[in-house]
């Protein structure tokens, strides 16, 4: 598949890194989508100078989740082949965006792990924040059976045809939960690429009550309770009905 791909960021105040991702970026995919969340520290600005990048701005901001939303609107509208989303904080590294593209010929989402193989230099994660995707991941692979050893890697390859069957409604950081409800009942295929562990900014703030450890756990979960519940019970053999026939949930490739 000789794949016309898309490289989507979301941004929300990220004026001290947003210029050196962007340059690293545009080196391995020639086309770029920022989705400017309602930026209010100069980023809005930063980007309206560039020619070299699409900007997709929300006037206010909306969550994660949202700028993913229209992250994918945006390809379906544009005829890619394939998205690529990574996160604009210097944790995801621009030069293995073409393997994810390649890995998309073979699966219809293609997540990142931090913890499927270990890499020189990674990053010690904090604490609560290692332990409450291990929990989480934990329970997407025993309630969807799924085998992911990461549920919240923002590195990703979609192709677009699987874009077409997920619609967001969840519009903060609970978001890929949503989808991967989303992902098993359209029966689609997902491998797992190793990505480093990397923490530039351990105090970054999910926003509000959710900073608290013990509601973003019980947030997570309230949101996964809400997706399941969205579709039929999983048939007699015990799996959700999209794990079932050519297309097995969770192959992971390194």
């Amino acid at each position: 598949m000789n794949a016309k791909f898309l490289t989507a960021l979301p941004v929300y105040n990220e004026v001290a890194h947003v210029s050196g991702v962007l340059d690293e970026v545009l080196r391995y995919s020639p086309n770029v989508l920022v989705v400017d969340d309602g930026s209010s520290d100069g980023t809005s600005e930063l980007l309206a100078g560039r020619g070299d990048v699409q900007v997709v701005r929300h006037e206010k901001n909306r969550g994660y989740g949202a700028a993913l939303k229209s992250a994918f609107e945006y390809t379906l509208e544009h005829g890619y082949d394939v998205l690529v989303t990574i996160d604009c904080d210097g944790q995801h590294q621009p030069r293995r965006i073409p393997t994810f593209v390649q890995a998309a010929e073979e699966a219809d989402i293609v997540s990142g792990s931090r913890y499927l193989e270990h890499f020189s230099g990674d990053s010690v994660p904090p604490e609560a924040r290692r332990r409450i995707n291990h929990e989480i991941t934990a329970e997407l692979n025993h309630r969807l059976g799924l085998h992911l050893t990461d549920g919240f890697c923002g590195f990703k390859a979609y192709r677009s045809t699987a874009l077409e069957h997920l619609h967001v409604s969840e519009f903060g950081y609970a978001m890929p939960l949503e989808v991967w409800a989303q992902a098993v009942y359209a029966g689609l295929k997902i491998v797992e690429l190793a990505v480093p562990l990397i923490y530039l900014d351990e105090s970054r703030s999910f926003g509000g009550a959710l900073d608290d450890a013990a509601r973003r756990l019980a947030h997570y979960r309230e949101v996964l309770d809400r997706a399941i519940a969205s579709y039929p019970p999983p048939s007699a053999g015990g799996k959700p009905n999209g794990c079932q026939g050519p297309m097995l949930c969770g192959e992971k490739t390194g």
